[in-house]
């Protein structure tokens, strides 16, 4: 895709959007919403299709996304539920331990005029589990999926958060996705719930693939890396040492920069590692959605310099 002669591909995050509530104050957040704010920050079109209140916390989201150079034409405002929020403890280990706070705004998602025509002009399209906890954002999620174009890219990050996961809505999901990413431990979670068969991480996934037609599996791990498994075979991509300040966000860096280099056409190689490098770079940084357009931008230079 040659963007210096194209419009900016259209990279929508579809679902939560929120305020992570750490120790030391809140943060913006959501999964879905970080991938479309680190994509926009990579240089696509990135758009938070979301609900927040009508309240003081919904107005400093939607300030926050438009000082950073995000529309907030897709974010709903809703007049009966508040602007979401999660409590946010990190772990001895530093993972991030999540109080989900129930019966906020983006669980009533609807289907808005104009969002069909939105979803059609997508090149890619990022959604999890948890915005489908409640039937009102799984239904408009499912009927957005289903408006987007035959060749928009579909990456469904698994993003699990116990209890909210059933196993028609996660089947649902990677029937309908090309890429679907997830943690070691989310792969874990997925062996019992699915029941398909003995767990060993590499032919499970390879089981994902054939049993739901997903094109690619990504699999996290950290400091570790990740592994990407498709019909070429499996390839693995180690981790990049840094300080962490907390991994929030991180792994929704690493989703924005995989789709940015499908979008962008790089081999799967350069594309993991590229992805690698940028979800470190959030990990560094305190909350999901830190400012780096500078930081990313010298990245991609350093990355297109090479073959």
């Amino acid at each position: 895709m040659n963007w210096a002669s194209e419009s900016r591909p259209v990279v929508i995050g579809l679902g939560e959007l929120l305020w992570d509530i750490f120790p030391d104050g809140r943060r913006p957040g959501g999964a879905p919403a970080n991938v479309a704010f680190h994509a926009s920050q990579l240089g696509c079109d990135g758009v938070v299709v979301s609900r927040v209140g009508q309240d003081a916390l919904g107005e400093e989201l939607l300030s926050y996304l438009t000082e950073q150079g995000l529309s907030t034409r897709w974010i709903q405002k809703d007049p009966h539920h508040p602007t979401g929020t999660v409590t946010v403890q990190l772990g001895r280990n530093g993972q991030p331990q999540y109080t989900i706070h129930e019966h906020v705004a983006w669980d009533y998602l609807e289907m808005e005029a104009g969002l069909e025509e939105l979803m059609r002009q997508a090149a890619a399209v990022c959604f999890g589990t948890l915005a489908q906890r409640c039937p009102t954002a799984r239904r408009t999620i499912q009927k957005a999926l289903a408006a987007t174009p035959k060749q928009c890219l579909i990456v469904y990050d698994v993003n699990l958060r116990p209890p909210y996961v059933k196993r028609d809505w996660v089947e649902e999901s990677l029937v309908g996705c090309h890429i679907v990413k997830l943690t070691m431990e989310e792969l874990h979670h997925l062996a019992d719930l699915l029941a398909l068969g003995r767990f060993d991480p590499v032919p499970f996934a390879r089981r994902l693939r054939d049993h739901f037609g997903v094109e690619t599996v990504c699999l996290t791990q950290g400091r570790q890396g990740c592994l990407l498994i498709d019909a070429q075979g499996v390839l693995s991509v180690p981790g990049v040492q840094v300080k962490v300040a907390d991994p929030v966000g991180a792994g929704d860096a690493f989703t924005a920069a995989l789709i940015y280099s499908r979008l962008r056409g790089w081999p799967k190689e350069k594309g993991a590692a590229f992805a690698t490098r940028c979800g470190a770079l959030v990990a560094e940084r305190p909350g999901a959605m830190p400012p780096l357009r500078k930081e990313f931008a010298t990245l991609v230079a350093q990355f297109e310099a090479t073959t």
